[in-house]
C-alpha cells in the first residue's frame, strides 16, 4: 500500500486568525478605496486626480486580495 502525501497549506492561510485578518483587511480596501478620496481630496486638501489614483489603486489591491481569498476557498 502507498500512503499518498498529503499537502499541507503554510503560511497566513493555516490560521483562522489569519483568514480572518485578510478577510478584513479585503473588505477594509474595497470599502475605503472610494472613502480615502474624499479624505483625501476635502478634507487634507489633495490634488483630486492624487486622490483618485490613490482611491483606485486601494480598490483594486482589495479586489486582488479578494479574489486570493476566493481562489482559495476561504470566502465562498
Amino acid at each position: 500500500m502507498a500512503q499518498e502525501k498529503e499537502e499541507t497549506k503554510t503560511g497566513i492561510l493555516n490560521s483562522k486568525y489569519g483568514k480572518m485578518v485578510l478577510v478584513i483587511f479585503a473588505a477594509l480596501f474595497v470599502f475605503g478605496g472610494p472613502y480615502l478620496v474624499y479624505v483625501l481630496a476635502h478634507i487634507l486638501d489633495l490634488n483630486y486626480f492624487v486622490s483618485i489614483a490613490s482611491g483606485f489603486a486601494l480598490f483594486i489591491v482589495g479586489f486582488v486580495l479578494l479574489w486570493y481569498l476566493i481562489k482559495n476557498k476561504v470566502v465562498t
